[in-house]
């Protein structure tokens, strides 16, 4: 197996385990919370659990419809690498753009489940059909907090802002 491969193979094999750790740190934080404690909002200006979720499918589903844009993008251009390990960051807050703000419907755990496991099956589809993952490396799109960001940070991206909502979620289970 000749170095590149290698690395690639390796990539592979722990982006998928970062999304697989996370996902079920996810769901152990909030399996076993009622109806009423997914859906209790602290205070007005806080989304109650069940919208930290729906927030995260919304937000996955996004970040793989801009991985896809920038990669069939004929004129996309590789960027530097950003600090994206920031998303972590619950000191610094940042707005949710509109098009990853959750409903304020209540949710079933059941609901939850099945939209966060169909954006994570959509990303896993696309990403395993990606023969050559290095490609990722070499182009970017936009990202709202960021700017301009290789495409394989978007993927980082993907576990990395769920980490920071488990963190969120926490909080809110503390404040219910």
């Amino acid at each position: 197996m000749n170095v590149h491969l290698r690395s690639v193979v390796i990539i592979k094999v722990e982006v998928v385990e970062n999304l697989t750790v996370t996902r079920n740190r996810l769901l152990d934080e909030i399996s076993g919370l009622s109806f009423e404690q997914l859906n209790n909002k602290p205070d007005e200006d806080t989304w109650s659990i069940a919208q930290v979720c729906h927030h995260l499918y919304l937000s996955e589903s996004v970040f793989t419809q801009a991985i896809i844009y920038g990669l069939t993008k004929s004129n996309a251009k590789k960027a530097e690498p950003k600090p994206v390990q920031l998303a972590v960051d619950r000191t610094h807050k940042a707005k949710a753009p509109d098009m990853v703000v959750p409903s304020k419907d209540p949710l079933e755990f059941k609901k939850i489940t099945e939209l966060l496991n169909q954006s994570r099956n959509l990303f896993l589809e696309f990403y395993n059909q990606l023969e050559d993952k290095s490609i990722l490396k070499e182009k970017s799109t936009k990202h709202p907090l960021f700017g301009y960001t290789p495409l394989d940070q978007w993927i980082e991206l993907i576990y990395l802002h769920e980490e920071r909502h488990i963190q969120q979620i926490k909080e809110i289970k503390s404040m219910i």
